[in-house]
């Protein structure tokens, strides 16, 4: 029995490392699921070769977590698995009473890290030792954005025929609609952030916008022209922003 206990352990310790390194991780800027992604890479050693896994090894805090994983998964936390697993089998075999207590426990791990509501009380709390022992900058891109809900950042290749071909930012109009242009990566390679309103937006360029995931979409497909559908989300925009304002109002008065 001492050997089943001894693998749930090194199985939960291994989650909640990989745990620990998703919130350092998304403390940096990562979205969650890359985070995920990437935390688990590290730390069983895969090393996917992705743009993802640039976006870690080009920042110092991200690099840093990085290490401490790879470290963390080098010392034999997955190799001791295969070993607690060979001595659970030597140790007079697999009985009925050994696989009920394995059983219940793997589907308690994968219960607990399945649920939303355990994450929301360990998040936190990793976050604050991390912040309070580490010189990790907190920066949670993903949470200050709300791209976690309906808000999105997404690259929109610039094509002729098509609402943003060979016009000016400010000729779009975009802030009316509820989407913000961050920045337009030329197709010559240079970037632009916070661009100007004269700026003109050329085939092959990718504009990277901020706005509602559906707006964003349309957008992306909007053909040149088509004033009507850019009227609709002007329209569609207007109303959102009367209702925001109604709820502030109806918030102030309370």
């Amino acid at each position: 029995m001492v050997s089943v206990v001894s693998l749930l352990v090194v199985v939960a310790l291994s989650m909640l490392v990989i745990r620990i390194g998703t919130v350092a991780l998304s403390m940096t800027g990562l979205s969650e699921e890359v985070a995920k992604f990437q935390s688990l890479s590290a730390f069983s050693g895969t090393g996917f070769t992705t743009d993802e896994a640039e976006t870690v090894v080009k920042d110092p805090a991200r690099r840093r977590i990085a290490t401490v994983l790879i470290r963390l998964g080098a010392i034999g936390v997955v190799s001791s698995i295969a070993t607690l697993l060979l001595s659970f089998v030597g140790a007079g075999g697999a009985t009925p009473e050994r696989l009920l207590v394995l059983g219940l426990g793997v589907l308690a791990l994968l219960t607990l890290a399945r649920s939303r509501a355990f994450s929301r009380v360990l998040t936190p709390l990793i976050e604050r030792v991390l912040a309070r022992y580490t010189t990790l900058e907190l920066r949670d891109y993903a949470d200050l954005l709300h791209l976690r809900e309906d808000y999105r950042i997404v690259e929109v290749d610039v094509r002729e025929q098509t609402w943003l071909g060979d016009r000016a930012i400010g000729e779009l109009d975009l802030a009316g609609e509820g989407v913000l242009v961050l920045g337009v990566k030329r197709s010559g390679g240079d970037y632009v952030g916070a661009p100007p309103a004269d700026l003109r937006l050329r085939p092959e360029d990718l504009v990277v916008l901020y706005g509602r995931r559906h707006r964003l979409h349309e957008l992306s497909t909007r053909a040149s022209g088509d004033h009507a559908a850019h009227r609709e989300a002007r329209a569609e925009h207007a109303h959102d922003r009367g209702e925001q304002r109604e709820q502030l109002e109806r918030e102030g008065a309370t």
